[in-house]
């Protein structure tokens, strides 16, 4: 009677073991099976020395928790917000004085794209609309942090994300994090960007949850439900509609030599293409100094499993009806980003050196970042000046702070690398 009960209770464990085996391997599958597509690319002379590795528990490990929880969204994206969602009529509002409404369509015919070996035309420059202009981003600030929020839904990526409506009617994500490395790389990463003139990402505050207070008493309920914690300190970025997916540019994929000043196509380019191209310039360098690999990162990870991934839309980036690019999602910056460094380092270095021309506003934000070497003293000053709720978010420590700067260098010495194989065209 032993052996038959004891034989009873092992095969109903085998059985139990089985069907959570098989539970875990379908939502698995369901997570990954978009990346999985297993076609190894050929040739291509942009990035030839890409290891060929399909382990499967590799590339879990090396996406870590951002891309990995994101749902895939595939092919060309429809008109959506920040979160990639569906999004109502609320029109995108930063550039309105847009100077490339009238801008020609074809070739570009006012002058070279290029002068100074590497640095994209001043005429060029003028020409970018201002973004998410700091007077633009303080206001937004100042009236987020006072009006009540009245709603909080999904909508926002993750479950652990939410979607909040304020009393007058505007939107913004709540991120709550998963870990506070995710809400702290998010918010250092948006001061990064105004501290190196980088307008493309929308506006950010800190607040901190207490249901009683006035701000988060109308969604006590909500908030008691999302069990998130009393006092934890989340960020709010406002929420843009009317945005649609970016394809990597031709000269950024794997089959092209690279975007450089001897390039013959940038002479074929239409203004509005150019002016698209160098915010792809301002993103790879601001990906490289964050260690955001949640990116075209990722993307160049992939080509192991999907020749293709380069025809698709490039994760956390929009753009708005009028061509701005809109870099969104940024909590594998700096922080997180730095933790995982050495799993995604060479990919970095392998984008950074896809690029050989810049925008040269943001050539002398690094160039001066690395001549006084202060890099962390500015961004603390920055932050704290900037955001109320810094000293309970906290900072970069020091070792991060250091590798923050030693990016800083390598992407120095990279542009005067440029300059010295360019500066005679």
């Amino acid at each position: 009677m032993r052996a038959v009960s004891a034989n009873f209770f092992a095969l109903l464990f085998m059985c139990a073991f089985a069907s959570v085996f098989y539970v875990w391997s379908s939502l698995e599958n369901r997570l990954e099976r978009h990346k999985r597509r297993f076609s190894v690319p050929v040739g291509g002379s942009l990035y030839p020395s890409l290891p060929v590795d399909l382990s499967a528990k590799t590339f879990r490990a090396l996406l870590a928790v951002p891309a990995g929880q994101r749902p895939h969204l595939g092919g060309r994206l429809e008109a959506l917000n920040l979160t990639g969602i569906p999004v109502g009529n609320r029109d995108y509002h930063v550039n309105k004085d847009n100077k490339r409404s009238t801008q020609q369509e074809g070739p570009v015919k006012l002058g070279s794209p290029v002068e100074d070996g590497v640095f994209w035309s001043e005429w060029l420059e003028d020409l970018l609309p201002a973004g998410f202009t700091e007077k633009y981003a303080q206001t937004w600030r100042e009236s987020a942090r006072t009006h009540r929020i009245v709603k909080l839904e999904s909508g926002c990526g993750r479950i652990s994300n939410q979607l909040a409506t304020f009393a007058d009617g505007t939107k913004a994500c709540v991120r709550y994090g998963i870990n506070a490395d995710q809400v702290q790389g998010e918010t250092l990463t948006y001061y990064l960007a105004i501290l190196l003139g980088i307008t493309n990402l929308p506006p950010l505050i800190l607040s901190q949850l207490n249901t009683y207070s006035e701000q988060w008493a109308a969604v006590r309920t909500r908030i008691d439900g999302l069990q998130w914690s009393d006092r934890a300190v989340v960020s709010l970025t406002e929420w843009v509609s009317n945005l649609t997916g970016v394809v990597t540019p031709a000269p950024l994929r794997q089959e092209s030599s690279g975007l450089h000043p001897a390039l013959e196509e940038l002479r074929n380019k239409s203004t509005v293409e150019l002016l698209e191209l160098m915010q792809w310039t301002d993103l790879i360098i601001f990906d490289y100094l964050t260690a955001n690999f949640d990116r075209l990162v990722s993307n160049l990870f992939s080509l192991q499993w999907d020749s293709r991934v380069m025809e698709r839309d490039t994760n956390n980036l929009l753009k708005t009806p009028s061509g701005d690019l809109v870099f969104i999602d940024n909590e594998a910056g700096l922080v997180h980003g730095f933790r995982v460094l050495n799993m995604w380092e060479k990919y970095h270095n392998t984008v950074l050196s896809s690029v050989c021309v810049f925008r040269k506003r943001t050539v002398q934000r690094v160039a001066e970042l690395h001549r006084r070497k202060d890099a962390r003293k500015r961004l603390l000053e920055l932050y704290r000046d900037s955001e109320p709720l810094s000293l309970e978010l906290g900072f970069l420590s020091d070792e991060h702070a250091g590798v923050l700067q030693e990016r800083i260098d390598r992407l120095y010495k990279h542009i005067l690398y440029c300059k010295g194989k360019y500066s005679q065209l």
